[in-house]
């Protein structure tokens, strides 16, 4: 291969390659996450069915929809796991949006937070494709904005590397999930009355009051506070980082109401009994 004799020309012909190289390796890795969070779905789905078939004697008996929604909240309790996990990483101990790193702390990425992101965009895909499939069955219109909302910030996020730190706040929300699932379990196996019930719905109170209405509120916070590097990027991610949490909070709140109403009502005929 013949190199450019010009040493300018050489170094930029030297860096022109090395970008593409990174690039097409980049696009790869993001594909690979995608297909690898679609696959990380059907995996567990299918392993929630195993399971359950073994141990649970009441899934024989569940209807055809029935056991599809509770292989459904199998597979969102996996990708939930993961997703808290990394994000909290990310955010808490990783370093990746540290102010001590130089530039704004809006357009600070990684190749493992790109990746996960990636992931996390695959369940989102394969949900959203089983709720539309079985409509209204696994949800209804407010699970089909909450999850279109989700992907369009995770994959622009994904792509763009523009305001992940806010992106992964946000998905530290998903941390309430397996509890909510947990409560769908219980309920469908009668479990109503147990202590676990009852341990559930207090768990969840919890877990939501801190990851879904204190963290957004920091996340607001911190948004103000950081305004002038907010402002340097994109348009449209300016958009997204100002309409969706704001929108995703006003749910959590109304979700959150019911959840105290139910806790208030479960603990009231606790102590009647």
């Amino acid at each position: 291969m013949d190199f450019p004799a010009d040493p300018i020309m050489m170094y930029k012909y030297k860096a022109e390659l090395l970008l593409k190289e990174y690039l097409l390796a980049d696009s790869y890795v993001l594909y690979a996450a995608v297909l690898g969070g679609i696959l990380m779905c059907k995996l567990s789905y299918d392993i929630t069915y195993i399971i359950s078939s073994i141990y649970f004697k009441g899934y024989a008996s569940l209807t055809n929809i029935r056991k599809i929604e509770w292989n459904n909240r199998g597979m969102s309790t996996v990708h939930a796991i993961f997703i808290t996990i990394m994000s909290v990483y990310l955010v808490f101990f990783s370093g990746l949006f540290s102010d001590k790193l130089d530039g704004p702390v809006t357009f600070q990425s990684s190749h493992l937070s790109n990746f996960t992101l990636g992931v996390s965009v695959g369940y989102f895909i394969a949900d959203l494709a089983m709720i539309f499939w079985f409509y209204p069955s696994l949800g209804g219109m407010e699970y089909v904005f909450h999850h279109i909302l989700s992907l369009v910030c995770a994959v622009y996020a994904m792509i763009s590397g523009e305001g992940q730190l806010y992106t992964y706040m946000v998905l530290i929300s998903e941390t309430t999930t397996p509890g909510i699932n947990l409560r769908w379990f219980l309920d469908v196996a009668g479990r109503k009355n147990s202590k676990a019930y009852l341990v559930n719905g207090i768990a969840m109170f919890v877990t939501w009051l801190v990851a879904r209405i204190i963290l957004f509120i920091y996340l607001f916070y911190h948004i103000l506070m950081n305004y002038d590097q907010v402002k340097q990027m994109n348009s449209f991610a300016c958009l997204l980082i100002s309409v969706a949490p704001s929108i995703l909070f006003v749910m959590n709140a109304m979700w959150f109401s019911k959840i105290l109403r139910g806790l208030r009502k479960t603990l009231a005929k606790r102590h009647v009994e």
